[in-house]
């Protein structure tokens, strides 16, 4: 029971930290922080919490680092976290924290699409394991489609008795907060598309690289490098650049330890003892808590079509997981890595496998 429980309570406290990460940058960016900038301040801070471990751990059975190597993580560093994150925070600051958590659910739907015609997917319907995989991406769609396009009325749920007042103080007067509810899911069905290239590219580095925190750590270290030129690029003013008022700090140093290099290392635990799909059945739970957290903290009003578009979203990303579960049950082509359904091998912590063979390591999501 024991060796159950705390996986278990281990994958509920990085669920808690990334929905605490969604609702203090939210705040942030409220505060007038600009996206770019804090995705910049994000990554530097994440270098600096993953680089320790990749040198302590990895110092000894680190892979030499060739040019080949090198290029593909600079094309991981682009799509998964500088192209993703950008998108991922851009869609926030213009979306809502729910909304932002529903339509990360998308990236197994959307790596699933992009891997069929690459042909490292199967599609076919002969298979109820093909029906599940292409049913339910056909739902995570069509519940983002709705999530995006229709409204509806309020939810009437009565006002939150513990409302954070860090929450008014915060924003700020002079920045419009208001909610775009077509730029916003737009941009996060985005970074949901970046997430899944990433996962392509980063199958083969984990293949031909398998040290997982020193990848983390170059990918970070030059997505930092990335961020900071977009970010002058965009906005000149040295003074956006500015960790004042403290929420952008906090917000900050919290994406980039807690949600990178703590979660990192709790996830990979988790991993080991239970595999990548048991982490991936709890990803939905992220949407339950920052929705209760954003009408608690946030004021943050629920609609009939964020509630039926996220539901439709997690439904269809169920049946995904489901379908694959069941393709790797027959299929016995890695028969070292065919378990039961908790322990079943997929590509990624909360992603579907599309290299059964590879060895892939993790960079957390702006899901992160």
């Amino acid at each position: 029971m024991s060796g159950d429980f705390l996986p278990f309570l281990t994958m509920v406290i990085v669920q808690l930290g990334y929905a605490g990460m969604n609702i203090v940058s939210k705040l942030a960016m409220d505060s007038g922080m600009n996206p770019f900038v804090h995705v910049a301040y994000r990554q530097l801070f994440a270098t600096a919490s993953i680089a320790p471990f990749a040198y302590f751990l990895e110092r000894k059975k680190r892979p030499q680092l060739t040019f080949s190597i090198l290029s593909q993580i600079f094309l991981c560093s682009i799509f998964g976290a500088t192209m993703n994150q950008i998108t991922y925070f851009v869609g926030l600051k213009n979306s809502t924290p729910t909304i932002a958590c529903a339509l990360s659910n998308l990236s197994p739907a959307v790596t699933f699409v992009l891997a069929v015609p690459l042909g490292l997917e199967s599609g076919g319907l002969r298979s109820k394991a093909g029906q599940a995989k292409v049913l339910g991406t056909v739902i995570c769609v069509g519940g983002a489609i709705l999530l995006s396009f229709y409204h509806g009325p309020a939810i009437g749920i009565g006002q939150s008795s513990i409302h954070w007042k860090l929450a008014d103080h915060s924003r700020d007067k002079n920045v419009s907060n208001h909610v775009n509810f077509i730029l916003g899911p737009f941009l996060l069905i985005a970074s949901s598309v970046s997430w899944a290239i990433w996962l392509i590219i980063q199958a083969r580095v984990g293949k031909m690289y398998a040290a997982p925190y020193s990848s983390s750590a170059l990918t970070c270290f030059m997505a930092s490098i990335q961020c900071v030129i977009v970010g002058f690029c965009f906005d000149h003013d040295l003074n956006t650049w500015s960790l004042y008022p403290p929420i952008r700090a906090v917000s900050s140093i919290y994406a980039g330890t807690v949600c990178t290099a703590l979660a990192f290392g709790l996830m990979s635990w988790c991993i080991e003892r239970k595999g990548p799909l048991y982490v991936s059945v709890f990803g939905p739970l992220l949407l339950v808590i920052v929705a209760i957290l954003s009408w608690a903290i946030l004021q943050e009003k629920l609609y009939v079509g964020t509630v039926v578009g996220s539901a439709l979203i997690v439904m269809g990303l169920y049946g995904v997981l489901w379908g694959k579960n069941e393709e790797m049950k027959t299929t016995n082509k890695a028969p070292d890595l065919e378990v039961d359904f908790g322990k079943q091998i997929t590509i990624e912590d909360i992603e579907l496998q599309l290299f059964k063979r590879a060895n892939i390591c993790i960079v957390p999501h702006g899901e992160d």
